[in-house]
């Protein structure tokens, strides 16, 4: 119970005081005027707000009301630890007693290989072992633990892993007798596994492996280049770096990274072939033929290094690890001074990520960018050069772009609910108070990557003699082309939605009828490019632009992977384009930042439909100041249409085509996620209205 108001009788009477029941509290320390829910409400510290806090993610989590309860006995008996399981929820919570800092260690063995979750961050601790679990906790602290199995343990034990008995040295390991067993079975259910490999929605016809190039002969370790064919759509080539463990290095490597694992080869002791980069010493290998511009000889190429400038001469190759955010290529880190990828979807011709990061660096001089510091390419008599890996610098930061606008946003929605009662009662546009409430902070981030995001345009774009590089004109059959990939891209994405739409939530239906009914309004709106004959020019642009790509270094923004869509054909992710389209992709990217902040756990579910108004304001002014900032630094450039109805009507319609394509690939991967793209959609309308 706490007291409601510091009006008179703490809000609850307009009674005397002497003939209330019961007397109000006024003692000093928790008088009324001081202790209220409307005080506390201000406050995002207060016990009202602790206390809302841990309600909303206690029915976030099942197990803490329906649970199994299971005491666990730490030596240090000031801290009380105990696990609560619902299902396939398991929630470890420990409590110190004590108004000292303690330290316990958990037997939580049984969990091995297992991570825990704190709840509320969402932030992961360290893996559990076999020996005890260390913690250490602040004065009356506690800690809630949602205990998550390794990802990377889920996979390995999806698949069964193959043995090989009486298996050749690695070089003949292809050799007549083994290849189709290898080429039939084993490598194509290891890739299936694969987080990098982009074709597991569809059926593999057939798998080959097409080229084998010793790395260091002698050494042991292999580049395999397989060919997969699939029963439609075009083939595609994978790299695939092998090597062979044994001993002790086997059990670690399985111990460490079990899905790294490719096969098992019989023999008296632990011999495995497993994915290379899990070897210090053949990433030291790669490390070392970039800087010394090596060559290893394949059947049909070869694969040579490339040092760039930013690479210096150290005496010394850092020490390095194999980053575990593995996405459609591998990364590796060398002493956070060095960043190496390894592509593993191959196409023939300069990788874009390594065509305009060396343009960039080396010259332009352009500082919001890694560095190239070399490649690795592989090259046959015939055809461009394939980039098989790309060494750029190491780029020290505080975290992405996007996480530091959860963060951004989260405190946001919290200045908000301490104000909800004043913003339901208010009935002006919030205007002047959402500037108060966004916080000058992150807007001056916002503002500054609009900026970055102007300046690198500008440097795409000042190359006109190089043919890579040198703005076109966007003629009408370019804009004829833009809007004919519109159509059918809006096309395909609805006829999707239309096929699902029985399968949406009913609380969501009806928005997604409506836009569906939108489909001409959409299409009209695009269409409006072919009657703007703007003087702009295309350029070489970022392709993947989102607050993912952008690096935080505590003061500024670093842009990375220019890769751009991987799901893309090579030749068409380097086509020259409207910048607008980067712009666009930006700002659909504050409205994902804003929803996923919406549904973090610790979030009440009775507070979300009156903070989703509030995400939809904020978004919108974010957009708006990151626009005007990329404006304002391009103003006069050659790839900004002249006339702000032209600006207007282009940014307009590739914002469109952004949400449309967002609609069909939410579908397909995060169905609940559909409500972002649909909503999005309804506010451009909305505002073109």
């Amino acid at each position: 119970p706490m007291q409601w108001s510091p009006d008179r009788n703490a809000g609850f009477s307009k009674a005397n005081p002497q003939q209330l029941y019961l007397p109000i509290t006024i003692d000093p320390e928790y008088h009324y005027e001081a202790i209220n829910v409307e005080n506390q409400q201000k406050n995002l510290s207060s016990l009202l707000w602790w206390m809302r806090r841990m309600i909303a993610m206690r029915k976030n989590f099942k197990a803490f009301s329906r649970g199994s309860l299971e005491f666990l006995f730490p030596e240090n008996s000031k801290v009380l630890a105990f696990l609560r399981k619902h299902e396939d929820e398991t929630i470890l919570v420990i409590v110190n007693l004590s108004r000292f800092s303690q330290a316990v260690e958990l037997d939580l063995s049984r969990f091995a290989g297992s991570r825990l979750m704190e709840l509320f961050s969402q932030n992961y601790f360290p893996a559990i072992k076999e020996v005890p679990y260390p913690v250490t906790l602040g004065p009356h602290s506690h800690y809630w633990f949602a205990l998550r199995p390794q990802p990377q343990k889920t996979q390995s034990q999806e698949r069964i892993i193959p043995t090989i008995e009486n298996a050749p040295a690695l070089p003949l390991m292809l050799s007549e007798g083994l290849r189709g067993r290898f080429e039939r079975d084993i490598l194509p259910n290891y890739v299936h596994h694969c987080r990098w490999f982009g074709g597991k929605a569809r059926s593999i016809r057939e798998l080959r492996v097409i080229e084998q190039v010793p790395v260091a002969p002698g050494r042991g370790a292999e580049f395999w280049f397989l060919e997969i064919t699939y029963a439609d759509g075009n083939p595609e080539t994978y790299a695939l770096a092998v090597e062979v463990a044994t001993g002790d290095a086997a059990r670690a490597l399985q111990v460490a990274a079990p899905h790294a694992v490719i096969a098992r080869l019989g023999g008296a002791d632990e011999v495995v072939l497993h994915d290379a980069i899990w070897d210090g010493a053949f990433r030291d290998q790669l490390f070392a033929a970039i800087a010394a511009g090596a060559e290893w000889k394949g059947r049909s190429g070869t694969l040579r290094g490339v040092r760039g400038s930013a690479l210096l001469d150290d005496r010394a190759t850092p020490a390095s690890h194999v980053l575990s955010a593995e996405q459609s290529n591998s990364s590796m880190l060398f002493e956070n001074k060095y960043f190496l990828k390894l592509y593993r979807k191959l196409e023939d011709g300069v990788n874009p990520d390594v065509e305009i990061t060396r343009f960039l660096s080396e010259r332009r001089n352009f500082a919001h960018v890694p560095s190239f510091a070399g490649a690795i390419e592989y090259l046959r008599s015939k055809g461009e050069p394939t980039v098989v890996c790309l060494l750029q610098t190491a780029a020290t930061n505080e975290g992405d772009a996007w996480e530091l606008t959860l963060d951004a946003v989260g405190r946001y929605y919290e200045r908000v609910l301490a104000r909800k009662a004043d913003l339901q009662k208010a009935s002006a546009s919030p205007g002047p108070l959402l500037g108060e409430l966004i916080g000058g902070v992150y807007a001056a981030k916002a503002k500054l990557l609009g900026k970055r995001t102007g300046e690198l345009h500008l440097a795409l774009a000042s190359e006109p003699d190089d043919r890579a590089f040198a703005p076109e004109p966007f003629n009408a059959l370019s804009q004829r082309s833009v809007y004919q990939t519109m159509r059918a891209s809006l096309r395909r994405a609805f006829d999707l939605l239309e096929k699902k739409l029985p399968t949406l939530p009913e609380s969501f239906r009806a928005e997604a009828e409506e836009v569906l009914a939108t489909e001409n309004q959409i299409l009209a709106h695009e269409q409006r490019i072919l009657d703007h004959r703007s003087a702009a020019v295309k350029i070489r642009i970022h392709g993947d632009y989102h607050l993912g790509q952008a690096l935080y270094t505590g003061k500024d923004f670093v842009i990375l992977d220019f890769e751009g869509e991987p799901a893309r054909a090579l030749s068409e992710r380097k086509l020259k384009r409207s910048a607008l389209r980067d712009v666009a992709g930006m700002m659909r990217s504050f409205q994902y930042a804003a929803y996923s902040a919406l549904w973090q756990p610790a979030m009440r579910a009775e507070d979300i439909p009156f903070l989703e108004h509030w995400a939809d304001l904020w978004y919108r002014q974010m957009g708006s100041v990151f626009l005007q900032s990329y404006l304002k630094k391009t103003r006069g450039a050659a790839f900004i249409p002249d006339r702000e109805p032209d600006l207007q009507v282009l940014l307009e319609a590739y914002l469109l085509d952004k949400a449309v394509y967002e609609v069909g690939y939410e579908l397909n991967n995060r169905p609940a996620w559909v409500v972002i793209p649909i909503r999005g959609i309804k506010h451009l309308l909305q505002n073109n209205k």
